[in-house]
């Protein structure tokens, strides 16, 4: 198949002027190996006019985005296709209502998309961080009062980060995490998840990372006010300035869906090209989602 490739409105614009132009992409992304009857098993199959498959053994019929995040669309591919160009190629976020405006749907629709999308987004996980890592934690959320600090009470979100640094200590990769507090506990996770047990990894002298020490090499240094650690600073600076300046308010709920996204495309910065292809497949190879999965 003939992927699409660019950032380009204009280009993108030509690529997919209706419906079957989207189902057609589907279409090739999921039977790219073959067509296997989801009933009998069967693999000879005939095409449809709108790209979709009929089995020649029980005549189940399977629609290009059936059973992927896709399934049951409700205000059809062209503008779900749209959304995840925006998504995917911006480089700042997307409020529901902006991409509500823009595509003529209704707010709550267009944010319950989003997050299907933002969980495409989310890490595979097969590739731990290598190298030298650092690891910090910071909190979203203002000022409250009697909660300072790594405070273990408050409404603020939590969130325990790390990046993947290069030879010349510029950024490689970030993943971020949602965290219930800041002990030991909570910020294992991001260890087991995202860095590979040979990195070198860098934290602050915050006591909550000695316990993991005992199976991942890390080094505890003083923090000097964040300037032995400008990298992940500044990373954590734009995330905090892109909640804050793109959403309102982002709840507890979901906070981990927004970190995969500014994740995703900060870690595909240097393959903008091929991010809304990158995305499709996800989606397609994703199992269906419903609203009442993602409260």
């Amino acid at each position: 198949m003939d992927i699409f490739k660019g950032q380009g409105v204009i280009e993108f614009s030509k690529s997919f002027q209706t419906e079957l132009d989207c189902k057609k992409y589907l279409a090739e992304i999921k039977w790219k190996d073959g067509y296997t009857c989801r009933k009998c098993g069967h693999k000879g199959s005939q095409i449809r006019k709108d790209y979709a498959r009929t089995c020649n053994k029980c005549s189940d019929t399977e629609s290009a985005g059936a059973d992927t995040m896709f399934h049951k669309l409700k205000f059809g591919l062209l503008k779900a296709f749209h959304i995840c160009f925006e998504m995917s190629t911006s480089t700042k976020g997307l409020s529901a209502m902006y991409v509500a405006k823009r595509c003529e749907i209704n707010r709550k629709t267009a944010m319950n998309f989003m997050h299907k999308v933002r969980e495409a987004m989310k890490s595979s996980e097969n590739h731990p961080m290598q190298g030298e890592v650092h690891v910090d934690e910071f909190v979203v959320g203002g000022q409250e009062a009697g909660h300072t600090g790594r405070s273990y009470g408050g409404n603020k979100k939590k969130v325990v980060c790390a990046v993947e640094l290069t030879e010349e200590g510029k950024v490689k990769r970030f993943y971020a995490l949602k965290i219930r507090d800041f002990s030991a506990k909570s910020l294992r996770p991001i260890f087991d998840q995202h860095i590979d047990k040979e990195a070198q990894v860098v934290t602050d002298k915050w006591k909550g990372y000695r316990p993991i020490a005992k199976d991942y090499t890390i080094k505890q240094i003083s923090s000097e006010l964040g300037l032995n650690f400008k990298a992940i600073h500044t990373m954590i600076h734009q995330v905090k300035s892109w909640l804050r300046t793109t959403y309102s308010w982002v709840s507890k709920r979901h906070i981990e869906r927004y970190l995969s996204e500014f994740s995703y495309r900060i870690n595909r910065s240097q393959n903008k090209d091929t991010i809304f292809n990158n995305l499709i497949i996800r989606m397609v190879k994703a199992d269906k989602m419903y609203i009442s999965n993602m409260i």
